[in-house]
């Protein structure tokens, strides 16, 4: 019987997973099919469970967080970051949530550190930026959580100086600004402060380049985008969803 996968999530019609997924089944000749469940409301899930036989499903914005209850555990790993992108469908029916994220973020942006930077800037604080601050504490580089609104320990984009830039050489987007169709759109940082000792990473991979890249690589910086990331993320959900 031909096993069902998806991807839980909110206009995700642009997603990189669905067709990853149905073209490793073709090619491997695996007998399974990957599908969107694009919800505009978390709990039209309800109606989705109680109906469809799902082997593994994985979840993106804005349902990483909302998922939780209809989930009956959690992996450490997601309890420690507070998000889960990854739900394996056990054999007693019951649903356990698992986060991939930091692996794929870990990985990816291990090769990129030419040098490891002592402090990082995480632009977001949403699902994304939990996983990303889990594997930077694996990685001992200290982070500070950048947002539009002022909340103690974080700072806000106001609040970035010249000299913030400068103490903090590796730069993450964990936002959604400047994925496909909006491509003109950035986080508000003043990139004329960047040099060629800074790395950034955005966690975008559509388009391939975003703004945030670009008027980083303007000033030298060193630029990685979200694809990597996604293909580590989603061999991982496969291994977990089979273990």
């Amino acid at each position: 019987m031909k096993k069902t996968y998806g991807l839980l999530g909110k206009n995700i019609e642009y997603s990189f997973s669905r067709k990853y997924f149905n073209d490793r089944f073709e090619s491997e000749k695996i007998d399974a099919h990957y599908k969107n469940f694009d919800l505009q409301n978390i709990e039209e899930l309800k109606e989705i469970l109680r109906k469809e036989e799902i082997n593994g499903m994985n979840v993106t914005i804005p349902y990483k967080l909302e998922i939780f209850p209809f989930l009956d555990r959690l992996s450490p790993e997601a309890e420690a970051i507070g998000a889960v992108n990854v739900v394996k469908f056990e054999k007693d029916g019951s649903l356990t949530g698992h986060n991939s994220d930091y692996y794929g973020f870990k990985e990816s942006l291990l090769p990129l550190l030419k040098t490891k930077p002592k402090k990082a800037l995480v632009l977001g604080t949403g699902g994304a930026s939990k996983a990303t601050a889990y594997a930077l504490r694996n990685l001992d580089i200290e982070f500070t959580f950048v947002s539009r609104t002022s909340k103690e320990g974080q700072l806000t984009y106001g609040d970035l100086t010249q000299e913030i830039i400068e103490d903090h050489l590796l730069i993450i987007n964990s936002t959604p600004l400047g994925t496909f169709p909006k491509v003109e759109a950035c986080p508000d940082i003043p990139y004329q402060f960047l040099t060629n000792k800074h790395m950034l990473f955005d966690l975008i991979y559509n388009p391939s380049e975003t703004t945030f890249l670009k008027k980083g690589a303007a000033q030298g910086a060193s630029i990685l985008n979200g694809e990597r990331m996604l293909v580590l993320q989603a061999e991982k959900s496969w291994e977990i969803w089979n273990s």
